[in-house]
């Protein structure tokens, strides 16, 4: 039997479920349509699948948005994601304190738009009045696991040169307070559709110890159906953490 969470929860649905939206461009390509259609049915499956994950009591939805690689992609792509992130942050002010959903954004955010930073600013004061119990959504806009831990670095050395800290100070638990997703716990299930087989550097401090299911379901075609399938996977592994079992 599954050994559940590290917080000792043996059913239900995982507590933070972390996802890799995959397969958008693949998605359009195989209907002879622009990629830029493909992101359209991607962002409405994020919300479909946010809203689903909310409702069986998922407590953390974190998602791959945007990477630090995806620039290398054409203008016009990267505009249609910037365009469709800056229609659902609009509707996530309106919607946010009315559906008790909090929004919080993991990455590097100065090389994006500052009308999109001013939005993502208002999410976040928006999030500082909801309750600490409500779902939230984390999105990884700009973001890449090794930019992360190399800007948490950089903070922790500034605070050592600043006499804040002390080098002999840090452990894991001081180490992950510098990170994007300080205070959120660590995923317990790390979803990859389209088929693709690697985490693409997402989460990699975080994942140390998720369990992974992988699909070759398209990210436009992952349904309610295919994440219970994902869940019902997570609830068999046996989850150790290092140890063996008793």
């Amino acid at each position: 039997m599954a050994r559940g969470r590290p917080d000792g929860n043996m059913s239900g649905p995982p507590r933070h479920i972390a996802i890799i939206m995959d397969g958008n461009g693949r998605w359009a390509t195989k209907r002879g349509l622009p990629r830029t259609v493909g992101h359209k049915a991607g962002a409405e499956t994020f919300r479909r699948i946010a809203t689903y994950c909310k409702e069986i009591g998922v407590k953390y939805l974190t998602v791959y948005a945007f990477s630090t690689e995806n620039w290398k992609r054409s203008a016009d792509e990267v505009a249609a994601i910037m365009g469709l992130l800056k229609r659902y942050l609009l509707e996530a002010v309106d919607t946010m304190e009315r559906d008790h959903i909090r929004l919080h954004f993991f990455g590097d955010m100065g090389p994006i738009a500052p009308e999109l930073r001013a939005l993502a600013r208002e999410t976040d004061e928006i999030t500082e009045h909801l309750s600490a119990d409500d779902f939230q959504a984390n999105v990884c806009l700009n973001y890449g696991g090794r930019d992360e831990i190399l800007r948490a670095a950089r903070s922790f050395a500034a605070a050592c040169a600043a006499g804040e800290r002390k080098p002999e100070e840090l452990d894991e638990a001081l180490f992950a307070s510098y990170l994007d997703s300080a205070g959120i716990p660590d995923p317990d299930l790390v979803i990859r559709p389209s088929g693709e087989l690697r985490l693409s550097n997402f989460l990699l401090w975080q994942s140390a110890y998720a369990e992974f299911y992988f699909t070759d379901v398209l990210w436009p075609d992952f349904d309610k159906a295919e994440l219970d399938r994902a869940i019902a996977a997570y609830h068999q592994r046996d989850r150790r953490f290092g140890g063996v079992k008793k």
